[in-house]
C-alpha cells in the first residue's frame, strides 16, 4: 500500500506529534533545568578545544588577511609570481606561520611583562601595605583637624580596615589554621589552569587547520544553508551573518586596538609624569578600557587611589593623574574611538549602557565585552522586522514621521491634530501641515473676495 505524504491526515498526525513532542521538551525544560545544564557543561567541556579554536581562528581571520592582501601577494607580484593554485597555498602556508608567530609572540610579551613589572608592583604594595595605612591615617588626621566629630568616627573605621586588611594578608596563623582549604584552593586553582592552558594548546592547533582551509569551510557552510533553505531565505540569512560578522569583528578589533593604544599613551604620560607603579596603572586602565562607557571609570578609579595611598605627601600627583586620564578619555571618545570603530554598533548611548548593564548583571566582565555587539545584532534584527511589518501595511518606516501623530487613516496616512493628514513617508520640515492648510484656505477666502 503506497503512503500519500501530502494526505491532510499525515499532516494532522505529524502536527499532533509535534504538539506533544514539544510538551514534553518544555516540560523537561522547566522541571528537569538542572539535568539539562549538567549535561549542556560535559557537552561544552568535550568540545571546548574545539570552541576555542574556532574563537582563535576567527580573531586571527582579520590579520591573516592583511598579511595577504597588502604584503604577501604584492610581493609575489613583485617577483612575478604566477598567480596559480600553488601559489595560493604557499602564501596561505606563510600567512598562517607569521599569524602564529605573531600570536606567540604577544602571548610571550604579555606573560614577560607580567612577570618583570606587574608582579612585582603588586608585591611591593603588599610589602609597605603597613606603611601606606600609617601615611593614610597620618594624611586624614592632617586633613580632619577642624572638624573633630568626623575625625573621631572616620579614623576608627580607617584603622580597623587598615588592621583587617593587613591580617588578612600578613597573618600566618590564619593561612597555617587553613591550609586544607588553601591546598584544597590552590590544586583546583593549578588544576584549572593545566586544562585550560591543554585546551588552548590542542584549540590552537585546531585554528591553524581552520585558518588553512577557511576558504573551504565558508563555502560548505553556505552550501548547507542553500539546501537547507529556499533561496530567498538563504540569502537573508547570509545577509544577517556577514552583518553580525561585520559588527563583532568590528567592534572587538577596534576596542582591543584603541585600548592597546590608550595603555601606550597612559605608560608614556604617566612615565613622563613619573608616577608610581606606571606600567601596572597604564595596564589597568587599557584593560578596563576594552569595556565600554563604564571602562575608563572602572580603571581610572582604583589607579587614582593607588596613586594618593602610595604618595600622600604630594597628593597633587593623584590630581594629575586624574585630569590627564579625563583628558585621555576625551582624546579616546571624540577622536581615536570614532576613527577606529567608526559607527560599528549603530547604537545610541542609551542602548549602549542598557547593553552593558543587562549583560554585565548575567554574564559579569566578559558580559559588558560582547554585550554592545550582542545587543548590536539584536537591535538591527528587530528594527527589519519592525521595517518590514511596516512596508507590508505601506506605513513610512522614518521614525520622525510618529512623532506627532495621532492616528491613521484609511488611506494608511498617519494624521494629527483632529485627523489632518500628515506627508505620507516623506520628512516634514518647515511648517505643518495644519499650518500650510490653513494658508490655502486664507488665499482662496482673500481672491473671492478680490473678484
Amino acid at each position: 500500500m503506497k503512503i500519500n505524504l501530502h494526505s491532510k491526515y499525515i499532516k494532522w498526525g505529524l502536527t499532533a506529534f509535534s504538539v506533544v513532542a514539544a510538551s514534553i521538551c518544555f516540560y523537561y525544560l522547566v522541571f528537569h533545568s538542572s539535568n539539562i545544564l549538567t549535561n549542556l557543561n560535559k557537552i561544552a567541556n568535550i568540545v571546548m578545544p574545539v570552541l576555542i579554536g574556532l574563537i582563535i581562528a576567527y580573531l586571527l581571520t582579520p590579520i591573516l588577511n592583511t598579511l595577504e592582501k597588502n604584503i604577501l601577494n604584492p610581493l609575489f607580484d613583485l617577483m612575478k609570481v604566477k598567480k596559480t593554485d600553488k601559489r595560493k597555498r604557499i602564501v596561505r602556508g606563510i600567512g598562517v606561520v607569521l599569524t602564529s608567530v605573531l600570536l606567540i609572540l604577544l602571548i610571550y610579551l604579555l606573560i614577560s611583562m607580567l612577570a618583570s613589572q606587574i608582579v612585582p608592583s603588586i608585591q611591593n604594595i603588599v610589602k609597605n601595605f603597613d606603611t601606606y595605612a600609617k601615611d593614610l591615617t597620618s594624611w586624614l588626621n592632617k586633613l580632619l583637624e577642624d572638624n573633630a566629630d568626623l575625625r573621631s568616627y572616620l579614623l576608627p573605621q580607617v584603622n580597623n580596615l587598615s588592621k583587617e586588611l593587613e591580617g588578612w594578608l600578613r597573618d600566618t596563623e590564619t593561612l597555617l589554621s587553613k591550609s586544607g582549604e588553601v591546598l584544597k584552593t590552590v590544586s583546583m586553582s593549578i588544576l584549572s589552569i593545566l586544562k585550560f592552558l591543554w585546551n588552548f594548546v590542542i584549540g590552537f592547533i585546531i585554528s591553524i587547520y581552520v585558518l588553512c582551509s577557511k576558504e573551504t569551510f565558508a563555502s560548505q557552510s553556505k552550501k548547507l544553508i542553500y539546501a537547507a533553505f529556499e533561496k530567498d531565505t538563504a540569502n537573508t540569512v547570509l545577509k544577517g551573518i556577514r552583518f553580525v560578522h561585520h559588527t563583532f569583528i568590528g567592534f572587538i578589533s577596534g576596542k582591543v586596538l584603541d585600548s592597546v593604544i590608550i595603555g601606550l599613551l597612559c605608560f608614556i604620560g604617566t612615565t613622563l609624569m613619573n608616577t608610581p607603579y606606571a606600567m601596572l596603572v597604564s595596564v589597568i586602565v587599557g584593560v578596563t578600557n576594552i569595556i565600554p562607557f563604564f571602562g575608563p571609570y572602572l580603571g581610572a578609579i582604583p589607579s587614582a587611589f593607588l596613586i594618593l595611598l602610595v604618595d600622600l605627601s604630594h597628593p597633587q600627583q593623584c590630581l594629575y593623574f586624574v585630569i590627564f586620564i579625563l583628558l585621555l578619555q576625551q582624546f579616546d571618545g571624540n577622536v581615536l574611538g570614532p576613527k577606529i570603530l567608526g559607527d560599528s554598533t549603530g547604537l545610541s548611548g542609551f542602548w549602549v549602557i542598557f547593553a552593558i548593564t543587562v549583560f554585565g548583571g548575567m554574564f559579569g566582565i566578559p558580559g559588558m565585552i560582547i554585550g554592545v555587539p550582542i545587543f548590536a545584532v539584536l537591535f538591527a534584527l528587530v528594527k527589519h522586522l519592525v521595517n518590514r511589518s511596516l512596508n507590508k501595511k505601506e506605513l513610512p518606516i522614518n521614525s520622525e514621521m510618529y512623532l506627532e501623530m495621532t492616528s491613521v487613516d484609511e488611506n494608511n496616512d498617519l494624521c494629527r491634530e483632529e485627523y489632518v493628514p500628515l506627508s505620507h513617508g516623506k520628512k516634514i520640515s518647515g511648517e505643518s501641515t495644519v499650518l500650510r492648510l490653513v494658508k490655502k484656505l486664507k488665499e482662496k477666502k482673500n481672491t473671492k473676495g478680490g473678484e
